[in-house]
């Protein structure tokens, strides 16, 4: 779902999306998401990889990652991953300035917070 609404916001962006605002999605699964499971989910949902980054890696390192961001992750029955949905606003100068936590936050607001931080960066 968190996927689907991004790839909604990306699409309300316009020509904004790429060049002056990108999104990157980081596995909380390395060990089954490859980069090649994860570019078939990016087509799956629409996703522009000129303006949209899925990474993975080496799970430590996406682990120590996810830590510092406040991500948490943890195997559960069946292989699934139960895990923290949260999404960071980050500046030009690598400053993190709003998190959403869950996968119902507004779109607009989001929308709208990232032309905003577009405006300051003029």
């Amino acid at each position: 779902m968190l996927t689907a609404n991004m790839a909604h916001v990306q699409d309300k962006l316009g020509s904004a999306f790429g060049p002056k605002v990108a999104f990157v999605s980081i596995t909380v699964d390395p060990e089954h998401d490859t980069p090649e499971v994860l570019k078939q989910y990016a087509q799956d949902f629409g996703a522009d990889l000129d303006g949209w980054a899925f990474l993975t890696g080496d799970p430590t390192i996406i682990r120590e990652v996810g830590r510092k961001y406040g991500i948490f992750a943890r195997k559960v029955a069946k292989g699934d991953v139960d895990h923290t949905f949260l999404t960071s606003l980050i500046d030009p100068t690598g400053t993190l300035r709003v998190q959403y936590l869950g996968v119902r936050f507004d779109l607009e607001e989001f929308r709208g917070d990232l032309l905003s931080l577009l405006d300051e960066s003029k």
